[in-house]
């Protein structure tokens, strides 16, 4: 199995890891609810490197980034980045991904990582010959460091912060590094990717900064609590973005694989919909549970224990789409419990 060049690192520091997308990678350190508040309150850093990344340059990057995902990225410039989403012929989910743009035909792709050689097949079948898709991850390392104090921690150590949605590139302890004011938590701070020999040091100066070493079963229960979607429970290749309640990621001003699909959805209307709930207490209703709202079934899609709320809350889909005023309830173990429902993101940030 796969794993991160810092495994060593991390497991000098106690953590425990766990299987993500194929990879072996920390689960977590101190505990998860620890982790989570330290992203709240102060600053943490995730070690991401299982996600995927790939760079598509040359004359038709731009145009192959336009057609093969749903947003547009015609609409910014470069120097930011960009949340969109790759989908089939029929509007299916088969990926959400952030596309970075370093510069004019320069941009990386960054698909989760279970589905990361399939996106890159589709954009190198797809390339023209005079655009190069080249993988990064097996050489980068991709670290995340999140949370309101994050900015200074990250201009300390690589003398600037990027924005929101922002992307910068500079020098880190003699090699190049790409960071984005990106990130899966709510918070404020960016994705760092450094060569893999220069990813030590990046990690033990943004812990010497202050930041507190997080697993990523900290990184699930934070998406969760502003209503991020997870890929293969709350998004998948049978779902669309306008069943997700997603639709704002889709760009209708130009060509794209599935845009036909969406617009007949969009003509007859979603056959089912993403709704969120909070359980009222510490009872997590997990994926796969069974929902119902009068009519309408289907079953819970993501469901944790939010250490903000101090309860639990999850998101799931029911068919067809519930009206507003339709008492929601949830199967536990054979007794139906009504829960409420609670429009995501569960708390402000």
């Amino acid at each position: 199995m796969p794993t991160t060049s810092l495994r060593e690192v991390h497991a000098a520091a106690g953590a425990r890891f766990t299987d993500f997308g194929g990879w072996e990678m920390p689960l977590q350190y101190e505990g998860v609810i620890a982790e989570h508040m330290a992203v709240r309150e102060s600053v943490g850093v995730f070690d991401v490197s299982h996600l995927g990344r790939f760079e598509v340059a040359g004359p038709g990057a731009v145009d192959a980034v336009r057609y093969l995902l749903c947003n547009d990225i015609a609409k910014i410039e470069p120097g930011k980045a960009q949340y969109t989403m790759a989908l089939n012929d029929s509007g299916g989910v088969e990926d959400d991904i952030i596309v970075w743009w370093i510069d004019d035909e320069r941009l990386w792709v960054l698909p989760n990582g279970v589905n990361f050689d399939e996106i890159m097949a589709r954009f190198a079948e797809h390339a023209g010959p005079e655009t190069t898709v080249r993988p990064l991850r097996d050489d980068t390392v991709l670290l995340a460091v999140q949370g309101p104090d994050a900015p200074g921690v990250i201009e300390s150590v690589l003398g600037t912060a990027p924005g929101r949605f922002r992307v910068a590139t500079g020098e880190f302890a003699g090699h190049p590094y790409v960071a984005a004011g990106t990130g899966y938590t709510g918070e404020r701070g960016a994705e760092i990717a450094v060569p893999a020999e220069s990813a030590p040091a990046l990690w033990q100066a943004v812990l010497a900064g202050g930041a507190v070493p997080c697993g990523l079963g900290a990184r699930d229960t934070l998406r969760l609590e502003m209503g991020f979607a997870l890929w293969g429970q709350d998004l998948d290749e049978t779902t669309t973005p306008l069943e997700a309640g997603l639709g704002w990621v889709v760009n209708w001003d130009h060509d794209f694989v599935g845009k036909d699909a969406l617009l007949a959805q969009k003509a007859s209307g979603r056959p089912r919909a993403l709704v969120g709930f909070k359980t009222g207490g510490r009872r997590i209703a997990r994926h796969g549970y069974a929902m119902r709202a009068g009519e309408s079934i289907g079953e819970v899609a993501s469901g944790n224990f939010s250490p903000i709320l101090q309860g639990a809350i999850g998101l799931g889909y029911l068919t067809p789409p519930p009206k507003a005023d339709t008492p929601l309830e949830i199967e536990f173990r054979d007794e139906w419990q009504v829960v409420e429902r609670a429009k995501p993101p569960f708390i402000e940030r």
